[in-house]
């Protein structure tokens, strides 16, 4: 690897008349994140030109967002895009949940270190003037960062954990939802897993069930998440990517979000999920759904 030769490559991919777009794609998913941070701090040494803002000036679209997407480090990219949920009219929701509910302890400290070098301002502020709530304590409470991630079970809590989750829900008339984000954001993932079986012996339904009957709207959507997270995290992202392509219309940017963000950490393990969840590759899914160089890049990430 040359970043040099990259740099060289990429800037004549964009001089003068036109633009290589494939000669864009082929660099730059055959380089891994770090590997694009050096060609772009290469790029401004040897040509004197910000690397991010020639590719802005020539690409547009969602092909545009991919690449950008692409040359963004893995926790600014987190941060832009709850940035991005919050910001102006309306929130997206469901980025939110998604990253705050799939982040490990050490990426979501890193997430609220940068997000406050950026902005000036916490995320949890950011947070709590954009939502309300339940909702709201859900997403304060997993954006500290602070879940247990040993792996230690205590069987006679877990137990406990699950008589409390049912009497908070089931047995009783209205919900008492601060008993679940006490549990579910907060106790480790072997932990969580033993109280799961053990709510189902309890309450005869699955934790996932009971939280659909029991609750509603982006609390309910927030805690399912935090439960996918907990059982199967690549089945988590691989049932985003499904929902973000079927039926009329694309939601491009979880497709976006989802494809730059876990291209290289799970991957492989949410391509074979999605196959077992829904008898078709994700790849021939983003080919039916997507064209032109924005289903190139795409196709480029999801590999195989």
């Amino acid at each position: 690897f040359s970043a040099e030769q990259e740099a060289q490559a990429l800037r004549k991919a964009m001089k003068g008349f036109g633009t290589d777009e494939d000669t864009i794609i082929e660099i730059l998913t055959k380089l891994n994140v770090s590997q694009r941070q050096q060609v772009l701090i290469t790029y401004k040494s040897s040509i004197g030109r910000d690397l991010i803002d020639d590719l802005k000036s020539e690409l547009s679209g969602n092909f545009e967002r991919v690449i950008v997407g692409m040359m963004t480090p893995t926790t600014m990219y987190d941060v832009h895009e709850l940035r991005r949920a919050m910001k102006g009219a309306g929130t997206d929701e469901g980025c939110l949940i998604e990253i705050l509910a799939s982040r490990t302890n050490e990426e979501i400290r890193r997430i609220n270190e940068n997000y406050k070098l950026q902005y000036g301002r916490t995320l949890e502020e950011d947070i709590v003037s954009d939502t309300s709530s339940m909702f709201r304590r859900v997403l304060v409470s997993l954006s500290t960062g602070n879940r247990d991630e040993g792996t230690y079970v205590d069987d006679a809590l877990a137990q406990q954990d699950a008589q409390c989750l049912y009497e908070a829900g089931e047995k009783k008339w209205g919900t008492d939802e601060v008993q679940f984000m006490a549990i579910l954001c907060t106790r480790n993932r072997c932990h969580l897993l033993r109280v799961f079986d053990t709510y189902r012996g309890i309450a005869n339904k699955d934790i996932t069930d009971s939280i659909k009957s029991e609750m509603s709207g982006d609390l309910e959507d927030a805690l399912l998440a935090v439960v996918k997270c907990v059982r199967n995290k690549p089945a988590y992202f691989a049932e985003r990517l499904y929902k973000s392509m079927k039926g009329l219309g694309t939601d491009d940017n979880t497709l976006i979000r989802v494809m730059v963000s876990r291209s290289e950490i799970d991957m492989l393990d949410i391509r074979r999920e999605f196959l077992t969840m829904y008898g078709k590759s994700l790849y021939s899914f983003i080919k039916g759904d997507c064209s032109g160089d924005y289903r190139k890049v795409l196709l480029r990430l999801c590999g195989g």
